[in-house]
């Protein structure tokens, strides 16, 4: 009986203690612990860390944050507040699904992951691609081939290497991870390349030979050292393992497409009204008697100075990086096809007009979204495209018209200036005098400052990149091939075909606001007797903003290379290291151009805010000091805060003010071109005021 119970009880012990053994063999079972890290009050700088005990090694990490690679246990960048993922897998198979949210902490913090998810409905809303949506075509990038590229340093500047050995002979399969190559750099260390694929390996540097890392002068292409081509073409995935798809957004086909409409409709005005549109500029219709506050030029200037701005330096910059130099093409078509529609919602701007007892003006798409569809027995639908478009632009000036251009001003100074690095508060208290300074004065006081600032910075800009040009001129050919070629036969690893073609029409609409109702509300001050005038005015303009500068800039990126470098670098950065390439000094000179940018579209963006919160609030002068003051506040805190999300919705809004604006202008577009069809007459029968100035100068 003893025996028996000491039997047993030798049984109770062993039996938890085997369940231990086999619980520690079982190395299948994978536990992981989130380390969550929110090292500062700066916005969108959270990191997550994954700890992992168990299972088999080697691990994956799949984030949420698609820039994070699959091998990477730790992710940076991420927004606080937001949920975020990662989904743990071992060698096994094993794998453990973890959410997770960085608690948002300060102010700003909290703010941005508040506005975050309205960021998200809105970007859903612009950037739904309608094609993909039905199966009209496949969104995902696929690519025959992985170019073999240099080894990435520190250094940005230009690095020769070596071809010392080929370890792989060409047309060899290759195993992703094998040694295939050493290089050898210009301190004599050897560097060994290895495939970063599966598939046939192609050598397109010879053993022996010498790469760079920069296109060779007048190339216009990324050096490669070899090829390794795939058996079957395959998907192009983001760093965390995600599919690369490329999307046309409908916000691009709704602009192109009333860009197109409109060209059409008024049998290519953007050509047949070009030259008239050059004589009204440099005032040779001017009429100093008739109802209005500012010429046309005055007027042209105002709006000129509200779209050339960051985006055509920094926007330009980015779209180049990711697209190529096919990026150019679809840009520069996208603002010849612009015109048509600036020339209609301008016209509409002066016709609708109101013009009050103290001779105050308010015009824009406001008042003919509201009267113009009135006239048509839509009275309903005009209000609420009104109200709808009044909205956006409130929200639009303070955010994309004001505190992204004190933003990216305030930077691109400090870094030139080094004494203003942390002085974001006080830089923007001086630039809010500024522009407060300007603004209080309205209409007159911006026209007068603009037409003086737009040429100044034009032209100063416009030099800088003749100066590249002008150093690289026997290259010319050579990058328009280099343009056209890319923008009829991309690589997949650009985007592929779709991907080009998407990112220089998006560039287009953003850069030149052709459809977005702004630069309506600038003419509709002009002084004028002829609405149909000043739609002939705005023609010019995104035949400046983007045919011009945007192509300028294009073409200094294509010119040094830059448009061949790595996307991590900010646009800005981008295009100073391009002007920097050829003087050292001309970053300095970029720098004045960008503050010039940035101040001309701020001032110009108060006007269009300003009339928007009139027609919501009232046309009361006490109210529109209110507007202005709330304005320069925002100037303040856009160079002191960082603001990602708001500042993302606000420059959304920029895009979504041409819902309501385009609805409007295809009601209207009978009338439209009625009236020209009337002032072209008027014009062929010499019935127009001529300034006197240009009778003399005949004679």
């Amino acid at each position: 009986m003893i025996k028996f119970r000491f039997i047993a009880l030798l049984a109770l012990l062993f039996i938890p203690f085997t369940n231990s053994i086999a619980q520690d063999q079982s190395s299948g079972e994978m536990t992981v612990a989130l380390e969550l890290l929110n090292p500062s009050p700066e916005i969108n700088n959270a990191v997550a860390k994954v700890t992992i005990q168990g299972g088999q090694a080697p691990y994956q990490y799949k984030w949420s944050n698609v820039d994070t690679p699959l091998f990477e246990s730790e992710s940076v960048g991420l927004i606080e507040g937001m949920e975020h993922s990662v989904v743990v897998s071992d060698a096994n198979g094993n794998s453990v699904i973890q959410k997770f949210k960085i608690p948002a902490e300060s102010i700003t913090e909290i703010f941005n992951s508040k506005v975050q998810p309205a960021v998200d409905v809105l970007g859903a809303v612009l950037f739904w691609d309608a094609f993909a949506s039905v199966g009209i075509y496949d969104p995902v990038v696929y690519t025959s081939h992985k170019n073999i590229t240099l080894p990435e340093t520190e250094e940005t500047g230009d690095e020769e290497y070596l071809v010392k050995s080929w370890l792989v002979a060409e047309g060899s399969e290759v195993k992703k991870g094998e040694e295939i190559a050493v290089l050898e750099n210009n301190e004599n260390i050897e560097l060994f390349v290895y495939a970063s694929d599966v598939g046939t390996l192609e050598h397109s540097t010879k053993e022996g030979a010498l790469i760079s890392t920069m296109p060779k002068t007048g190339t216009f292409n990324a050096p490669l050292l070899g090829v390794i081509q795939f058996k079957n073409p395959r998907p192009l995935l983001h760093p965390n393992g995600d599919i690369k798809t490329n999307t046309i957004p409908f916000i691009v086909i709704w602009l192109i497409l009333g860009s197109i409409f409109f060209t059409l409709r008024l049998k290519f005005v953007n050509i047949r009204g070009f030259r008239h549109s050059i004589d009204l500029a440099r005032g040779k219709y001017d009429d100093p008697d008739a109802p209005g506050m500012i010429t046309h030029f005055q007027a042209m200037a105002t709006a000129v100075s509200a779209t050339v701005g960051l985006g055509n330096i920094a926007g330009v910059a980015v779209a180049i990086s990711l697209g190529g130099a096919g990026a150019t093409f679809w840009m520069f078509l996208a603002g010849f096809f612009g015109m048509s529609l600036k020339f209609a919602e301008c016209t509409l701007g002066v016709k609708y007009r109101f013009i009050d007892e103290e001779g105050r003006i308010f015009g824009g798409p406001m008042n003919y979204l509201r009267y113009g569809l009135e006239k048509r027995n839509l009275k309903k639908l005009g209000k609420f495209l009104a109200i709808l478009f009044a909205v956006l632009g409130v929200g639009a000036s303070f955010g994309g018209g004001n505190m992204l251009q004190s933003n990216q001003a305030f930077k691109i100074v400090s870094e030139q200036i080094p004494f203003l690095q942390g002085q974001g508060f006080w830089f923007g208290i001086g630039f809010a005098v500024l522009v407060g300074a300007v603004i209080i004065g309205g209409i007159k006081s911006i026209a007068k400052v603009t037409a003086k600032v737009v040429p100044v910075m034009a032209i100063l800009y416009v030099l800088g990149c003749l100066v590249v040009i002008v150093y690289h001129i026997e290259f010319i050919g050579g990058a328009f091939l280099a343009i056209l070629d890319g923008a009829f036969s991309a690589e997949a690893l650009k985007g592929g075909f779709i991907g080009v073609l998407i990112i220089g029409l998006q560039r287009a609409a953003f850069s030149s606001e052709a459809g977005v109702g702004s630069a309506a509300i600038a003419h509709s001050a002009a002084k004028t007797n002829h609405p149909i005038a000043d739609g002939f005015t705005s023609l010019v303009e995104p035949f400046i903003d983007t045919m011009l500068v945007c192509t300028m800039t294009a073409l200094v990126l294509i010119f040094t290379g830059m448009h061949e470098t790595s996307s991590g670098l900010g646009g800005v950065e981008l295009t100073a290291d391009a002007f920097g390439s050829v003087v050292s000094w001309f970053p300095s000179v970029l720098a004045v151009a960008v503050f010039l940018f940035a101040f001309s579209t701020m001032v110009s963006w108060s006007y269009y805010g300003m009339r928007s919160w009139s027609y919501l609030f009232g046309r009361s002068k006490k109210l529109e000091l209110v507007y202005k003051v709330m304005y320069l506040g925002f100037v303040v805190l856009g160079a002191s805060v960082s603001l990602g999300a708001v500042l993302s919705f606000a420059d959304m809004m920029i895009l979504a003010m041409s819902f309501p604006n385009i609805i409007g202008l295809y009601i209207m577009a009978p009338e439209i071109n009625a009236d020209m069809k009337i002032y072209w007459q008027k014009l062929k029968d010499g019935k127009l005021y001529i300034n006197p100035k240009f009778i003399k100068s005949k004679d």
